[in-house]
């Protein structure tokens, strides 16, 4: 068939409503990490343009602050950054890579008319892996963030320490709300209870 709406009735269309609802909010949370990241590294870059140069204006400071990249060349600069030495770069080069693949596969299912209830849940364990790389990588720079917004407050802990649950009930409370409670399964499948 061409076109990718079809005139047949998807076969499971909850469960689809679900997974697609379940990219999106995925697409949103990569979003947001990537415009985290170009934050961060901006905030670096004036940080370093005025250590250099006390006296630059407001104009010249943006000026001297480079043109936003893509997010592996985001990272690059990061890393090579002062600010990004201390960073766990690895979990932000993984962030990356759960950026793209939700970005490109995130709801690639196939013709949603003939989606098989079982394609739809491997592809939703594969979202849900890709996720928790994402929530990890964002949790990371969005710690960066509160430190570059709030210098003088101390870091939530407690929030750091909830937040790849939150994300992952958040993005697939669709998807666990569809499966039968009796369903038990290993961590990171979306069968697993959230």
């Amino acid at each position: 068939m061409s076109w990718s709406l079809s005139r047949f009735a998807p076969r499971h269309p909850e469960l689809l409503d679900a997974l697609f609802l379940a990219a999106g909010r995925a697409l949103h949370l990569a979003s947001a990490y990537e415009n985290k990241c170009q934050y961060v590294l901006r905030m670096g870059h004036l940080a370093t343009a005025i250590q250099t140069e006390p006296v630059l204006t407001l104009d010249e400071l943006i000026a001297a602050t480079p043109a936003d990249k893509m997010l592996g060349g985001t990272l690059h600069c990061l890393a090579s950054h002062p600010m990004g030495v201390t960073m766990d770069m690895d979990i932000l080069h993984k962030a990356r890579e759960a950026r793209n693949f939700i970005a490109h596969e995130g709801a690639s299912i196939g013709y949603s008319w003939s989606a098989r209830r079982e394609s739809i849940l491997e592809h939703a364990v594969k979202l849900r892996a890709a996720v928790a790389d994402l929530a990890a990588g964002d949790n990371l720079i969005s710690q960066w963030c509160y430190g570059l917004e709030e210098p003088d407050a101390s870091q939530p802990t407690d929030w750091i320490a909830a937040y790849p649950d939150l994300v992952d009930r958040w993005v697939f409370a669709g998807v666990f709300a569809l499966l039968p409670e009796s369903v038990q399964a290993q961590p990171g499948s979306p069968d697993a209870s959230p």
